[in-house]
């Protein structure tokens, strides 16, 4: 994809609009220099260009034709083409072939064009072999709900010429590719973006298309617009890593609906994320999405709430929204990111400062808190009613020379940004106050941000500030949470300096193998609770002392403790309460025996288990029920669950997700940032849990949940923890494979 050439030239003959026009109306074997008088030298021209060094691939149709006059002549009438890049791009009926600028007919079977006609332009033994080919973009040629557009053959059979002649394929099903740099439109999508620090990768060519379309408004521009259609064989990993190398990209935005790989995804995205900004809009976060996703790509969308986690772990930025993907894009094309947490935010209007205030709730960036010293010099250059506090009130009458005055004053102060709301009011010298901010940021070494709220009367200072880089939000909730975003990136970048590693143990996966295996050959699909705790105890994670009652078997045995509880363990018997296979408060060795008579009655073929009832007395201290999980996500693999557990697990739904590899630092963090964080950190007199305990159970957990892929589903509760010294124990595991 790299190696563009840009070989324009003022001394060729520009194609006329007669000829262009004639270009896109063309079919298959017309000749369209037939009754131009440029002929000859653009005949003369492209030759020497395109001789045998590239060729392009066309659909016979108008979009074909569109592709054709897109990358041959751009917006400006100059003539360009890129020498390394074949550009096979067909659709139903017969494809062309452009050589020279004439559509050369080129028969396939039943109207497609196969990859046995493509191969002798890529063969270097074949007679029309082009040279230096590095990609190939694909339209139209894979199997898409409603019909089969193309034999899936086809699709299987390029991908293997591919491999064989070390080329990319980009698509099928896509928009194409447009780098604006260079000029260079290898797409059917009309006009030129503005060449920018953006790249734009899209799995949806539509959205692209709108984009670009909405960026002129913005005055954003791009490096790379990428359609990666349904990803024969470059998509959003492969994209990552040649634009996270790319010196002309500063952010990378995506717009994704499905992930094909996620644990190699996730693995790209965080050595990506350490260098620039990757801001992802994710389609899918309803379950009527996710099933219009599948049927618009064959994708999946993946569990909302693990993306979430997932994105978070890679430092990828999630859009909420479009707006908000639009937000995101312009304030990272535009600014630096912000010095520090604390923002200054100034305003010629109350209700705009009250409203800017509201929108910090919950986030890491925060209002910065001015000293005396500040205090005073801002009364100095500020009318009475003015307030000094944060939000600054410039009041309703204020002209540039007063946002001068403050800006100047801010300058090298501890805040790490700068946010200037201003409405419209009668007395508002909107253009100066603009001017005034494009000179003030010249001088501040920190991100400056508008917010210039309204319509008519702002519209030309936005687009004023804009062009020199001063984004422009439409409201302060906008502004406030795009910083805040940006900010957290920058967080994960300085800590993030290194990749964590998990070391596994094939020694230890080979014993649980052997004790899963040892299970399946009884015809079992779940082990039994005391194999389960062999298993968890090779992992650190201990487990309640108990003891076996076989089939069959009436036999009382010596109990020390009491009160305990009987359970039936059995591999089809796995939800005991629901089964009433489970007696509680058992306190003596009489009781114990009648419990054993009665689940031996209702389950007569069950091994039973009686273990001591974890029970503790108030003044000891705290005692708590936590659920364990792994979720098998079918796009990211083994997920970590954890949250309050018991018998309402379901009902409070106090979970979090975790995904490996995390080390004890960062895992700890996110444990006292997640729902269940405030028993780590003490509540209502209590004392606190035990993190680092804790954090060493889930470390070994995702240790167990990569070690055993054979496990489908596997889950603890509950675990109790305690804070006053106890060791954390386990009282039901289930390992279901």
């Amino acid at each position: 994809m790299n190696n563009f050439i840009d070989l324009r030239s003022d001394t060729v003959t520009k194609p006329s609009a007669a000829m262009r026009k004639a270009m896109f109306d063309a079919e298959v074997g017309d000749d369209v220099f037939k009754e131009d008088p440029t002929v000859n030298a653009l005949e003369e021209y492209t030759a020497e260009l395109l001789g045998k060094e590239a060729a392009l691939f066309v659909s016979s149709g108008v979009m074909g034709n569109q592709i054709s006059l897109n990358v041959l002549t751009n917006p400006r009438d100059e003539v360009i083409c890129e020498r390394d890049c074949h550009i096979f791009n067909y659709e139903s009926g017969s494809p062309a072939a452009l050589s020279g600028l004439q559509l050369m007919p080129l028969e396939g079977k039943n109207g497609v064009l196969t990859p046995e006609q493509i191969e002798p332009f890529i063969r270097p033994e074949s007679a029309y072999y082009m040279p230096r080919t590095k990609l190939i973009e694909v339209e139209n040629t894979h199997n898409r709900a409603g019909g089969t557009i193309h034999p899936i053959e086809n699709i299987k059979a390029l991908h293997e010429l591919a491999k064989k002649y070390k080329l990319n394929i980009l698509g099928p099903n896509c928009l194409g590719f447009i780098v604006p740099g260079i000029k260079l439109n290898a797409s059917f999508a009309g006009g030129m973006p503005e060449s920018g620090n953006i790249a734009f990768v899209s799995q949806s060519g539509a959205l692209a298309v709108a984009l670009m379309d909405k960026a002129k408004e913005e005055n954003l521009g791009f490096s790379n617009i990428i359609s990666v259609g349904n990803q024969m064989q470059l998509g959003e990993i492969e994209l990552l890593e040649y634009l996270g190398e790319d010196k002309e990209t500063k952010v990378i935005g995506m717009y994704l609906e499905g992930i094909k790989d996620g644990t190699k995804f996730l693995e790209k995205a965080k050595e990506v994320s350490i260098k620039k900004p990757i801001v992802i809009l994710k389609a899918g976060k309803t379950e009527k999405s996710q099933q219009a996703i599948s049927s618009h790509t064959g994708a999946l969308a993946g569990s909302d709430e693990i993306i979430d986690v997932a994105f978070e772990s890679a430092g990828i930025i999630r859009a909420d929204d479009l707006d908000n993907f639009f937000d995101l894009l312009k304030l990272i094309s535009f600014t630096d990111v912000p010095k520090n947490n604390e923002v200054a935010v100034i305003t010629n209007a109350g209700g705009a400062g009250v409203l800017a205030t509201d929108a910090f709730k919950g986030k890491k960036i925060i209002l910065a808190e001015f000293d005396e010293k500040t205090k005073a010099e801002l009364k100095k250059n500020l009318p009475n009613e003015s307030s000094v506090q944060n939000p600054i009130d410039l009041l309703g009458d204020a002209k540039e020379d007063r946002y001068e005055n403050i800006l100047n004053i801010l300058n090298n102060k501890k805040a790490g940004s700068t946010i200037c709301l201003l409405t419209p009011q009668e007395q508002t010298p909107v253009e100066k106050i603009s001017e005034t901010i494009i000179k003030a940021k010249k001088i501040n070494n920190i991100p400056m941000i508008a917010v210039f709220i309204g319509g008519g009367k702002t519209r030309k200072a936005i687009a004023y500030l804009e062009k020199n880089n001063i984004p422009n939000f439409s409201n302060p909730e906008n502004a406030v949470r795009a910083l805040d975003q940006y900010y957290k990136w920058d967080i994960f970048r300085k800590n993030k300096n290194k990749i964590t590693e998990q070391k596994l143990s094939s020694e230890r996966a080979m014993q649980v193998a052997k004790i899963i295996t040892n299970a399946q050959n009884k015809k079992r699909r779940a082990l039994l609770f005391p194999e389960a705790a062999d298993v968890m105890r090779r992992y650190g994670i201990n487990c309640v002392e108990s003891y076996e009652i076989l089939a069959g078997i009436q036999d009382v045995p010596e109990i020390k403790n009491y009160p305990v509880v009987l359970k039936v363990d059995s591999d089809k018997v796995l939800h005991k309460s629901d089964k009433q296979a489970l007696i509680l408060n058992i306190e003596n060795k009489e009781a114990l025996n009648v419990a054993i008579k009665k689940l031996q009655e209702n389950f007569p073929n069950e091994q039973l288990l009686v273990q001591e009832q974890l029970l503790i007395k108030a003044s000891q201290g705290g005692q708590t029920e936590i659920i364990l999980g792994i979720k098998k996500d079918e796009i990211f693999g083994p997920i970590i669950v954890y949250g309050l557990g018991g018998i309402y697990t379901e009902v409070f739904k106090m979970v979090d997700f975790l995904i490996s590899p995390m080390d004890i630092i960062e895992l700890k963090k996110s444990i006292i940032g997640g729902k269940i964080g405030f028993l780590f950190n003490g509540v209502r007199g209590q004392a606190a849990y035990d993190i680092d305990e804790f954090a060493k159970i889930i470390l070994g957990l995702m240790d167990f949940a990569l070690e055993n892929s054979e496990v489908k589903e596997f889950d603890i509760n509950p675990i109790f923890i305690y804070n006053y010294g106890r060791k954390a124990c386990a009282v039901d595991v289930k390992i279901i494979f």
